[in-house]
């Protein structure tokens, strides 16, 4: 398990909406090559980004859900990449002053994901989630 945090110099609302838009998703979220497809009501519980991973030719299409979301402030999906497995990740949006304190939870939830050792799989989410961070500081940022 990994947990990041990034104080983004936004609002909570202005971060929102870059977690609302999920067309953004690749842009901000290391890893996503592309958007295939996003259903309307997205972020809406049991709404799906259908999005591919990896670098190009070897892409893997598959999906991530919400599985839990309290509008403008967390929402928690679940990131498939089959065959490599599935993971929970939960983005919390805390206010602080005019700007966001935005935190990731993610940990591999099934598949070979688990089969690695916390502390080592722990090690690579951490590092790849910051860069997550900040790359969805610098959208929300550039946006005000």
């Amino acid at each position: 398990m990994a947990e990041n945090t990034r104080l983004v110099h936004a609002t909570p609302e202005q971060v929102w909406e870059v977690l609302s838009d999920g067309w953004l998703y690749p842009v901000w979220v290391v890893g996503a090559s592309r958007m295939r497809e996003v259903d309307d009501d997205w972020p809406a519980v049991g709404s799906k980004l259908h999005h591919s991973v990896g670098l190009w030719p070897l892409l893997i299409d598959d999906n991530t859900e919400v599985t839990a979301t309290v509008p403008g402030h967390s929402v928690t999906l679940r990131a498939r990449a089959w065959p490599v497995g599935e993971a929970e990740v939960s983005i919390r949006l805390l206010p602080v002053g005019a700007e966001t304190e935005v935190r990731i939870i993610e940990d591999a939830v099934s598949g070979p994901g688990v089969l690695a050792p916390r502390p080592v799989r722990g090690v690579t989410l951490k590092w790849r989630n910051t860069e997550t961070l900040r790359r969805l500081a610098l959208i929300a940022e550039g946006r005000r």
